[in-house]
């Protein structure tokens, strides 16, 4: 539930945004993309019942590689991470305004993000399943009420198969170095599918199996993959996808906007819209906070970061990574709503996310050459030449992620990585000269 939460979250908010990218062909792109992160999460099966502490790419990238790249490795999945709970609180601001019919100013805004990360801090802080509960709820009312919606759209009497001819390879973006629109669209889409990777962030606390990630990690993206296709097929069918993108819709939840003038329904779409919207990225903030948290309380155990990172409260819950969180999740917030940076940064989150997945990879064939000898349970068929084509995979995917990027996103996602090389140096020059990096690894503690 927290892999999946995690992931299936912005189907009915960011909507006109895929539209944008793939338009009537929105469903084919998420159904291919499903099939080009599967070797990756092939990858990760294998890799994590290896390690049995939360760190994921942190631990993968030092391991196979070293701490330098492990630093970074985490660092980079973690400006995707850390850029959900901002978003979120600002697509439910929007959500709100939009039914209710408001015009909220920035105060306003400014108070409903802040009573939103507040209650998802405190929650934070109770023992873990009271999270975990809460975002199982989130999500499975989620995943009833999109799959119901996308059934009622599909026998609305408005639904034609014809309505989807000349609109399936459409891209509102430009074709660049020759490369379609509609490739780079369907690149930039693994944004709905990053949060696998948080499967490796729980194995300390749950009682889930550790031999039985595979199923976790893969079961979430076949489950999210699937809805997603089926629910935007159904979507692609309701109209000529100029008319889906008209107007408002071009702006954000376009199959309500279309539920409400094409199908000219007014109950469904305000309840869908609780449903879907607010529990659905309920369940996401949910998802994402917890693994921001321990992936901060692994890099301060593992001598990534200072030792106070690491300090428990009596449910056993890392007190100052859910302190930092809160933060630095306000100040996005008052970026997002003063300057453009969130809104730069955002858009080359899923760039950052790729990258740790491809050093994932190389660290991965690394791993398995210097130690043949860390039987995992879930090996992964084909070895070396899957794990090198997710590699090539999550590289492409990188590369398409950074076409039509403008200036702005890339001096967010500096200034990101520049307070990444602060702390790095800071562990350089100060903390491991006197202290190594230590690794739980299968032969027992290892340093690095």
């Amino acid at each position: 539930t927290v892999a999946t939460g995690s992931i299936f979250t912005w189907v009915s908010y960011w909507d006109s945004v895929f539209f944008g990218y793939c338009g009537s062909g929105t469903w084919l792109a998420f159904a291919l993309m499903t099939l080009a992160i599967l070797p990756t999460a092939l990858v990760y099966s294998e890799l994590a019942p290896l390690f049995h502490t939360a760190g994921g790419e942190l631990i993968y990238n030092t391991v196979g590689i070293n701490k330098h790249v492990g630093f970074f490795a985490s660092w980079l999945i973690m400006a995707a991470w850390i850029a959900v709970p901002p978003a979120v609180v600002m697509a439910v601001a929007t959500w709100i305004s939009r039914t209710f019919g408001l015009n909220l100013t920035f105060g306003s805004t400014m108070l409903i993000g802040v009573c939103i990360l507040v209650l998802v801090f405190l929650l934070s802080l109770q023992d873990i399943q009271v999270l975990v509960k809460a975002q199982a709820v989130c999500l499975f009312v989620n995943m009833i009420s999109t799959v119901l919606t996308g059934i009622l759209l599909l026998f609305s009497g408005h639904w034609s198969i014809h309505n989807m001819s000349g609109g399936m390879f459409w891209s509102g973006l430009d074709s660049v170095y020759g490369i379609p629109g509609w490739i780079i669209g369907m690149a930039l889409l693994i944004t709905p599918y990053f949060g696998f990777e948080t499967v490796p962030q729980m194995v300390e606390e749950g009682d889930f199996p550790i031999k039985d990630s595979k199923k976790a990690i893969c079961g979430s993206i076949i489950t999210c993959g699937s809805i997603y296709a089926f629910f935007y097929f159904c979507v692609a069918g309701l109209d000529k996808v100029s008319n889906l993108l008209a107007g408002d819709a071009a702006n954000g939840f376009m199959t309500i906007i279309n539920m409400e003038r094409t199908l000219g329904w007014t109950v469904w779409p305000v309840m869908y819209g609780f449903f879907s919207v607010l529990m659905g990225l309920g369940a996401s903030i949910l998802g994402f906070w917890m693994s921001t948290v321990r992936m901060l309380y692994s890099m301060s155990e593992k001598n990534f970061l200072p030792e106070s990172f690491r300090r428990l409260n009596k449910h056993k819950q890392p007190i100052l990574p859910n302190v930092f969180l809160l933060l630095i999740s306000l100040v996005f917030i008052l970026l997002m709503n003063a300057t453009t940076f969130m809104n730069d940064f955002f858009n080359l989150m899923s760039f950052g996310c790729a990258c740790a997945y491809a050093l994932t990879m190389i660290s991965a064939v690394r791993i398995h050459r210097i130690h043949p000898e860390w039987k995992s349970p879930n090996p992964v068929k084909g070895g070396n030449i899957l794990r090198i084509t997710a590699m090539c995979i999550m590289i492409a995917i990188a590369f398409f992620c950074t076409l039509g990027q403008g200036v702005g996103s890339w001096i967010s996602f500096g200034v990101y990585l520049g307070v990444g090389v602060i702390l790095w140096l800071y562990m350089v020059l100060v903390r491991w000269k006197k202290s190594k990096v230590v690794i739980e690894t299968p032969d027992g503690l290892k340093e690095y």
